[in-house]
């Protein structure tokens, strides 16, 4: 481990896409001083002047691990293999994405970053370069060796995670098994304790089918799988309410007082934390050995180098994870003690 202060590493992603535009808008604020740009620092350079942004100073780290330089924005290199285009993607690019990934997550596996901010990628250029890419929850926790990575994301007091992430909707159903609710559940629940501050969690947790299966007539997925395990886990002090309607659960009235909401699938959860902030949600992996947030947008290739990108949700994401350090290292602190 290094003696330096706390450092973000903070992918650029996309390179055609609105990644470089917030992340030279940021550093133009003044807002990276503790973040390392891991990126092709020619592209954030050709960004900055396209949008009026500058001079900014870029100064580049030949290992993870060597001190930031104040005022700067400090930069990781991962060259492109090809020019890039705002707005236009290439495939060829599509390997320096994925090295920009892996420098941050290996970096912040090793002790040389205290989390990793992640802006937008394009998983169909990734893939078009005969890269095998799902997402970045299912490519940290391969790097890292997490068994089960959950996906949440947060807007305000609202927090959505989710039992399944990129499947299919046909597939969804024979993914939710006793063993991934119990496992998703225990890592929610820890991770919300450990990393978010709260002494005793309070969890929804959503049904699958449409009335959370109206006692086995929708369904009997709530009947033979969730509610037992939901159960079970209660009496292992888990604070679990549910299986509940997921259109009557996304209501103030059961919010208020509810820490998070356990969705059964991405579309069930997602589209209502959207709704709720939109440009300023953070998407979080729980369950990584490392601290892992991200914008809650894509690429938005069209606003690339026109200087409409607004920086709301990576603000919000580094803000996030800068939150979540300082509890996590309370959170040591505390058992060292």
């Amino acid at each position: 481990m290094t003696q330096r202060p706390p450092v973000i590493a903070l992918t650029v992603g996309e390179p055609a896409g609105i990644g470089p535009d917030l992340v030279v808008t940021l550093a133009a604020r003044g807002e990276l001083g503790d973040v390392v740009a891991v990126g092709d620092p020619d592209v954030l350079r050709e960004r900055a002047g396209s949008l009026g942004i500058g001079p900014i100073d870029i100064h580049l780290l030949p290992t993870p691990d060597t001190p930031l330089r104040p005022g700067a924005l400090n930069v990781l290199p991962v060259p492109v293999a090809n020019p890039v285009t705002p707005g236009t993607l290439d495939p060829a690019n599509g390997a320096s994405v994925v090295e920009m990934l892996r420098l941050a997550g290996t970096g912040a596996h090793r002790g040389d970053f205290a989390a990793v901010v992640t802006a937008p990628v394009q998983k169909s250029v990734i893939n078009a370069a005969g890269l095998p890419f799902s997402g970045h929850t299912e490519y940290f926790a391969e790097l890292t060796g997490a068994p089960m990575p959950v996906m949440m994301l947060a807007a305000g007091d609202l927090r959505v995670a989710l039992v399944t992430t990129h499947l299919p909707l046909r597939d969804v159903a024979d993914a939710i098994t006793a063993d991934r609710l119990r496992t998703i559940c225990t890592i929610l629940d820890h991770d919300l304790r450990q990393v978010f501050g709260l002494s005793t969690p309070r969890i929804l947790v959503c049904g699958l089918n449409p009335h959370a299966g109206e006692d086995g007539h929708l369904g009997r997925e709530e009947i033979e799988i969730i509610t037992p395990t939901l159960d079970a886990l209660r009496h292992q002090g888990i604070d679990l309410h549910g299986p509940l309607p997921a259109d009557t659960l996304f209501t103030p009235e059961h919010l208020t007082g509810a820490d998070a909401v356990l969705a059964m699938y991405h579309d069930q959860g997602l589209p209502v934390l959207k709704h709720a902030g939109f440009g300023e949600a953070v998407n979080i992996t729980l369950g990584l050995p490392i601290i892992r947030t991200s914008v809650d947008h894509g690429t938005a290739l069209p606003l690339a180098g026109s200087g409409r990108a607004r920086t709301g949700s990576l603000s919000a994401a580094l803000d996030s994870a800068r939150d979540m350090v300082r509890r996590a290292r309370h959170a040591a602190d505390r058992t060292l003690a």
